[in-house]
């Protein structure tokens, strides 16, 4: 039997692509929309201008949308998915844990807490037991985990599979696609024939974000990661597809084929929304390209190419889906997770 499940601020950009997601999905049945006050009570379809692309599902189409309150979504939804503002997030979703409901949350507004598991499951699944001690320490009936930024989710996978030679410094460079900024982020006008070189706040949430995601988990207490990050965000004209340059020192040797061969064989997990090989490296120098490798592992593959030796240790590429793999994907994925642990 399928998990009840509902989405917060399902209109969004990322809600939707939760729904896109979540409609087929074969543990999830989605039971539960909301929205800001203004969309309460229109079916799905009113509220939503739907900008994913594939149509939006009849069934969904015809729900009613709810406020976002945890007294107006059904007592037996079993998991609710949140893609809310970080402003909105970090006021509601507590109150949704409160009353009893397990949260896997897009936003941005907590992860970084020390009781609140920042998940990606095929680097650092064993994090989520750390719900153990944020139910003990807040009291909740319910939880909430999160996944991280879809520029860190990008990189990360790629550090985790080089750990073995011993993390030292990291310098990574990106250039993120306007998709993630939500579709009225970036005026038409700022980014053609443009690349913007600040994302506000996004330096640090590589920064250490990284380093919480790397970090180790002794069943009471989360310790980070002592690898140094350090990093440069830029806008470009791209719609979908973060691409990042990233450059890495070891403690031990590293040459670019043993940091292929790492990559190409780091271990992907037995979740019906990751991929079968988690991370593809490409021999051609000139890629990954955000329209040619996006969609690799239906949006929820790492691709890698341009690895070479640099004044650092070792440089190269690295390319992810910002809204199926960095955001909506990332959640489900987590949600998964929760599923098969118990946590739901």
């Amino acid at each position: 039997m399928a998990a009840r499940v509902g989405v917060l601020g399902a209109t969004g950009a990322v809600g939707q692509r939760l729904i896109q997601l979540l409609e087929p999905h074969p543990e999830f049945e989605i039971a539960a929309l909301t929205a800001s006050e203004s969309s309460a009570g229109k079916s799905y379809r009113q509220a939503a201008k739907w900008r994913v692309d594939s149509p939006i599902p009849d069934d969904v189409a015809e729900m009613t949308v709810t406020e976002t309150d945890p007294d107006a979504v059904p007592d037996d939804v079993d998991l609710l998915f949140s893609s809310l503002p970080s402003s909105v997030g970090e006021k509601v979703e507590p109150g949704f844990c409160e009353a009893g409901y397990v949260v896997s949350s897009n936003s941005s507004n907590g992860r970084m807490d020390d009781d609140i598991p920042l998940v990606i499951p095929e680097v650092n699944a064993e994090h989520i037991d750390l719900l153990e001690v944020q139910r003990d320490e807040r009291g909740w009936d319910g939880a909430m985990v999160k996944n991280p930024n879809c520029s860190t989710i990008t990189f990360v996978p790629t550090l985790a599979a080089l750990e073995e030679y011993g993390l030292e410094k990291v310098h990574v460079a990106t250039l993120q696609a306007v998709s993630g900024a939500g579709y009225d982020g970036v005026s038409s006008m700022e980014i053609i024939d443009n690349a913007i070189p600040y994302i506000g706040s996004e330096e640090d949430k590589l920064e250490t974000e990284s380093r919480k995601l790397l970090g180790s988990f002794d069943g009471a207490e989360l310790s980070h990661n002592s690898v140094e990050v350090a990093a440069s965000c830029n806008r470009i004209p791209t719609i979908d597809g973060h691409l990042e340059n990233v450059w890495v020192e070891t403690e031990e040797d590293l040459t670019p084929d043993e940091a292929a061969e790492a990559m190409e064989s780091y271990p992907s997990i037995d979740l019906p929304s990751s991929p079968d090989q988690l991370i593809h490296v490409f021999d051609d120098p000139d890629r990954p390209q955000p329209r040619m490798d996006r969609t690799l592992g239906d949006g929820m593959a790492i691709a890698a190419g341009g690895l070479r030796e640099s004044t650092f240790d070792l440089q190269y590429n690295c390319l992810a889906h910002n809204t199926i793999r960095g955001a909506a994907g990332a959640s489900v994925l987590n949600g998964e997770l929760l599923l098969e642990q118990g946590y739901i």
